[in-house]
C-alpha cells in the first residue's frame, strides 16, 4: 500500500489525531506569564478586575509593575499595599513571581522595605528594569551600575530572594568600545546577578540571544517574550521612541522572532519563566490573549 492508498483509508477524524500529535511533540513553553505593564492602565482603573481578566485568559503568573516608594517610606503597587497584592491574588488563582523596582529602591535605606513587600507578596525575583539616560552618560557607569547591583544582589541572598537586570536596546550598543550588557554580565558576581532577558529588545539592538545563552548558561531564569514587526535602527544617545507607536511591536507570534530557535536552547540558558510584554498594545487584554494562546500551541 503507497502513501496516497493508506491516507485513502483514514478518516477525518484520524487525520485529525496525527496532526494533532505532531502538532504536540516537542517541548511546551511554561510557565507562560505576564508582565502587568502591558495592562497598566486597567490596573490603575480596576485593580482586582485586571487581575480576573489575566488570570481568565489563562495566566497563572504575573510580574509586578506598578512600584512606588511613598512618602512615609512604605511600598506600594498601584496604591495599593503588599498585603493587598497578595489577597488579590490569591482569590484569583495567581502568583507573582518577581517584581520591577526603581533604581531608588535598591538604595540601602530602601532594599529592606522593597524585600519585605516581595516576601508578603511572594516575590522570589527582584528585578531593576532601567538605567535612566542622564545616568548613562556618566563615565563608567556600567561598571558603578555593576557594583549597585553586586550590594543589591547579596542583599536579596541573605533575605532568601534573587535579584537580576532587565535590558532595554541601549545594552546592546557599544560604549567605548564595549557592550554595557558585557560589562554587566563580567562584572556581576553570576550568583548574585542574574539576568532577566528581554528577547525583543535584545534583537532590536541587533544581538542574538542564543548567543548569550552559549556564552553564560545558566544566567537566564527569566525571559520577556514580546515580538516586533520589523528590525529598527537603534542608536545608543537620546530617548528611544521604538515601540511607542503600534506600528513596532506585536502579539507574540504575529512577528518576526524566531520562538522555536530562542526556546530550543532554554535548557542551556536556564529560563524559568516566560513573561509575555507589550510595550504599547492597541487592545491590552487581546494582545495579552493573542500571545498566550500561541505560545500555548508552540511547541519546539
Amino acid at each position: 500500500m503507497n502513501r496516497r492508498e493508506f491516507l485513502g483509508t483514514l478518516t477525518s477524524a484520524a487525520l485529525l489525531d496525527i496532526r494533532w500529535t505532531c502538532a504536540s511533540s516537542g517541548r511546551k513553553v511554561e510557565p507562560v506569564g505576564v508582565q502587568l505593564y502591558t495592562v497598566r492602565d486597567a490596573m490603575q482603573r480596576d485593580f482586582e478586575g485586571t487581575l480576573a481578566k489575566i488570570a481568565g485568559i489563562g495566566y497563572r503568573e504575573v510580574e509586578l509593575a506598578g512600584f512606588a516608594l511613598d512618602t512615609d517610606g512604605s511600598v506600594s503597587y498601584w496604591s495599593k499595599t503588599p498585603h493587598e497584592v497578595r489577597n488579590a491574588l490569591d482569590r484569583q488563582g495567581l502568583v507573582s513571581p518577581s517584581t520591577h523596582v526603581t533604581l531608588q529602591g535598591l538604595e540601602p535605606d530602601n532594599l529592606p522595605r522593597v524585600l519585605e513587600a516581595s516576601h508578603v507578596i511572594g516575590n522570589r525575583y527582584i528585578v531593576m528594569p532601567w538605567i535612566d539616560e542622564a545616568d548613562r552618560r556618566n563615565p563608567d557607569i556600567w561598571e558603578r551600575i555593576a557594583d549597585v547591583f553586586n550590594r543589591a544582589g547579596e542583599a536579596c541572598r541573605e533575605a532568601g530572594t534573587q535579584f537580576a537586570y532587565h535590558n532595554h536596546w541601549f545594552e546592546f550598543l557599544p560604549v567605548n568600545g564595549k557592550l554595557p550588557y558585557d560589562v554587566l554580565l563580567q562584572c556581576c558576581d553570576a550568583d548574585l546577578v542574574r539576568m532577566q532577558l528581554d528577547l525583543c529588545w535584545i534583537r532590536v539592538a541587533g544581538s542574538d540571544p542564543v548567543e548569550y545563552f552559549n556564552r553564560y548558561p545558566g544566567r537566564f531564569p527569566m525571559v520577556h517574550v514580546k515580538d516586533i514587526k520589523k528590525f529598527p535602527q537603534m542608536t545608543a544617545g537620546g530617548s528611544q521612541t521604538f515601540g511607542d507607536t503600534l506600528e513596532d511591536m506585536t502579539e507574540v507570534g504575529s512577528g518576526i522572532i524566531n520562538w522555536k530557535r530562542i526556546f530550543s536552547q532554554s535548557g542551556k540558558a536556564g529560563i524559568k519563566h516566560y513573561i509575555v510584554e507589550h510595550d504599547r498594545p492597541a487592545s491590552p487584554f487581546e494582545s495579552v490573549s493573542h500571545s498566550y494562546a500561541y505560545l500555548e500551541r508552540l511547541r519546539y
